[in-house]
Parts: C-alpha cells; sequence; structure tokens
C-alpha cells in the first residue's frame, strides 16, 4: 500500500479502545506516545512469566535473557547499526548525562565542544556543565525569528579545537527537521565527533543511523510507543575510545560501557515490541526487505500521513493573527509539533482545549533556551499540539474546531 491504513494502525493500539479516552484527541504526543499492544503483550509476559534475574541456566532465566538481547538485535537491524552499538538507559536525560560524564573524562582544557540553543534541555544542559572543566562551550545560535538552526553559521564555529557538536534532529518546540546527514558529514570533516538528540523525531519514524553518519543518536521509548527507556546508539569507533561508565569488568562489552546502573530487565525486553509493531505494520502494507529497508518504508508511510494531516493546522494556526506559529509553516520541512505563542499563559489556553476533548499542553517543555532566543516569556510558554501518525483527520478537525472556539 502507498498510503497508510489509518484503521489498522489504530487498531494496534489499545488506548483507541479504552472507554475512559472516547471523544478525547490526544495531541500531546511529543511528551510521550500511546503504546503498542506488542509491547503491553510483552511486558505483561515477561512481569507474569520471566520475571527473573535474566541471563541463569533455567528455563524462565534464559527466556527472560533471550527476549532481551531479541530487543537489542532487533532494534539495532532496524536502526542500520551493530547491536551492540545499541545501549538502553532509564530515560535520554539520563543517558546523556553518562555520556557527558565519559567526555568530561576524554577532554582536556583548551578543547571546545559546540551546542545549540534550539536542542531540549537534556542535550545541552550537561554539556555546557563541562566548561566546569575548562573546556569551551561555543553555542550555536538559531535565528530568533524563525528558531531555524543555519548551517553555514556552524562554519564559524567549527576549527581544530573542536571535539564535540550536539544538535537535534528537530526541536521539540520549532519542529523543523535539521539535515542530520549534512551537518554530520561538515563536523566529521573538521574532525570532531557529533551526538544527536533524535527524541523529538524519532516517533515520526526510526531512521537509518549508519546512514546519516552521527556517533550518537539519542531517542526515547516511550514516544515511538514503547516503555519508559531510552535508547542509545553508540558507534563503535567512539564507543571503545570513551572511558567505560559501567562496572570496570564490563569494560569490554561496548552496550554496558555506558550503562552504570542496572538496567530495566522488563522495559528492555518489552522494547522488541516496538520492532514487532513495525513488521507487523510492514506486513500489512506490503513492505518488504531487510529489516532497515522495512524500517525505512515504514517511517515514508508515517511521515506522509503525518504531512497531510498537519498542513490544514499550519494553515489555520499561521492565518490567526493572535498566535505566533515556532517554526516552519510547511508541514514538509517539520515533525508534526507545534508550537504556538499566544498573548498570555498557555496552561489556561491548554485547560480550556481540554473541555472540547483536547488533550495538549501548554508549558515551557524544557526547551527554555529556544524560548528565551525566540522572544516567548518561558513562564508564559506555549501551547504544543503534537500528534503522530496513527492519528486521525477527524481528530484534526476536532482540534480545528476546538481552537476556532478558544482562541
Amino acid at each position: 500500500m502507498s498510503k497508510l491504513d489509518i484503521d489498522w494502525v489504530r487498531a494496534q493500539f489499545p488506548a483507541f479502545d479504552e472507554p475512559t479516552l472516547q471523544g478525547q484527541a490526544f495531541f500531546e504526543n511529543a511528551g510521550g506516545s500511546y503504546t503498542c499492544a506488542p509491547v503491553i503483550n510483552r511486558l505483561t509476559r515477561f512481569y507474569t512469566q520471566r520475571k527473573v534475574q535474566p541471563y541463569a541456566p533455567y528455563e524462565a532465566s534464559r527466556l527472560a535473557g533471550e527476549e532481551m538481547d531479541e530487543a537489542r538485535r532487533r532494534l539495532a537491524a532496524m536502526l542500520g547499526v551493530d547491536t551492540d552499538e545499541v545501549s538502553f538507559g532509564p530515560s535520554t536525560t539520563q543517558n546523556t548525562y553518562v555520556l557527558a560524564n565519559a567526555f568530561r573524562q576524554f577532554l582536556t582544557p583548551g578543547d571546545a565542544i559546540i551546542v545549540t540553543n534550539q536542542d531540549h534541555e537534556a542535550n545541552t544542559g550537561p554539556w555546557r556543565r563541562l566548561a566546569d572543566e575548562g573546556v569551551e562551550v561555543r553555542e550555536w545560535k538559531i535565528d530568533p525569528d524563525t528558531g531555524h538552526l543555519d548551517p553555514a553559521q556552524l562554519d564559524n564555529l567549527l576549527d581544530d579545537k573542536v571535539r564535540l557538536v550536539c544538535f537535534p534532529h528537530c526541536s521539540n518546540v520549532v519542529g523543523e527537521i535539521n539535515d542530520v546527514a549534512a551537518i554530520t558529514a561538515k563536523v566529521h570533516a573538521a574532525g570532531a565527533y557529533v551526538c544527536v538528540d533524535g527524541v523529538s523525531y524519532a516517533p515520526h519514524g526510526f531512521v537509518n543511523v549508519d546512514e546519516l553518519g552521527p556517533d550518537i543518536y539519542l531517542f526515547s521509548a516511550y514516544k515511538t510507543y514503547g516503555p519508559h527507556q531510552g535508547v542509545m546508539v553508540i558507534r563503535r569507533g567512539l564507543g571503545e575510545v570513551l572511558p567505560n561508565q559501567g562496572h570496570y569488568f564490563n569494560a569490554g562489552s561496548l552496550y554496558k560501557r555506558f550503562t552504570p546502573a542496572g538496567p530495566d530487565h522488563a522495559q528492555i525486553a518489552a522494547s522488541a515490541g516496538m520492532a514487532d509493531y513495525i513488521d507487523d505494520l510492514c506486513a500489512h502494507h506490503g513492505i518488504t526487505g531487510d529489516a532497515a529497508t522495512r524500517c525505512a518504508g515504514a517511517h515514508d508511510l508515517m511521515r506522509g500521513h503525518e504531512v497531510t494531516l498537519l498542513q490544514p493546522l499550519l494553515d489555520y494556526v499561521s492565518a490567526k493573527n493572535a498566535v505566533r506559529l515556532l517554526g516552519p509553516a510547511q508541514a514538509e520541512s517539520r515533525a508534526p509539533t507545534v508550537a504556538l505563542a499566544l498573548n498570555g499563559a498557555a496552561a489556561p489556553v491548554a485547560a480550556a482545549l481540554a473541555d472540547h476533548g483536547i488533550m495538549a499542553g501548554g508549558g515551557d517543555f524544557y526547551a527554555v533556551r529556544t524560548l528565551t532566543a525566540m522572544g516567548v516569556d518561558p513562564d508564559q510558554g506555549v501551547l504544543r499540539l503534537s500528534f503522530t501518525h496513527y492519528t486521525h483527520a477527524d481528530e484534526v478537525q476536532q482540534l480545528l474546531q476546538a481552537l476556532e472556539r478558544v482562541l
């Protein structure tokens, strides 16, 4: 199929059959997605049948370990990387802190890193703290009017002192999709490593990390229809030279080097359900090939559906003088995460939308630096309307009607 079968998709998410959620349209997906049935089923099975210490010789333990290994193996195949280049942690924020601590030991005073003010705080705050160790922190600034992160401006920041560049695949309030492959190639040509925060993009299609090229790619499983885990890809060339952050006797295992705490066995095992869902979606739509090829096909189906639904929303808010749309007004160049600056606080407007069956949020969404740079008071915040591929066109119409009443 060349078009996403939205009815089939929604049938894979139990939330859409939940009586307490009937009549409500979910537009806060950027904060966390609904969970697909394969993940729920795997999590339930693990807790009922396999909630034991994994990797022991008895049956329940053997199966528990095998399912954890399956999750890592299948996600890695989808992402186009080696199995041991995928690590799990309690959240992307925590994973970034661990990585920043590794770079704290790896870098020396006088080295430089580049961060942006377009990021969620999780992919900028921990890196900025390296200034305490004598590392020079340079800021790649957005355009204050559009929120755009201009790659040409990066040329003015790169030199032989720069060891690492951190930027988002897309901002969680601006929404514009950055050209990861082109930016990464530029940074690598300058001799530096690349860390990409993919949290706000991954819900709209898993990417081929090998083709994009970054050394680190981070996203959150609970925003990609899965359990509350952070997923991080660390390519071997970087992962084996950064100081080990795990137990000393695990230093020889790449996927354990940046997991200092004991992993959540059940949630790692349940993450294989995300791969189940993508495989089922591909089978239903006739997408074939290896895991990475099928994943790319699923990505394109999802994005095509999202773009179709997103443009009417962008057209509507762009025509409203009372609101300011952050980021592009063209659906093709952004994720369906739409932040609106209002004449006043956003939280009460989100509350008013709830009375019309719209689940959305108002606040700063941990993008304080971005909002400040764009002249938006973080205390007033923005109204954020975010959806993903399981959103129905009827729900977008429900949102537009509610906005017309509330705004």
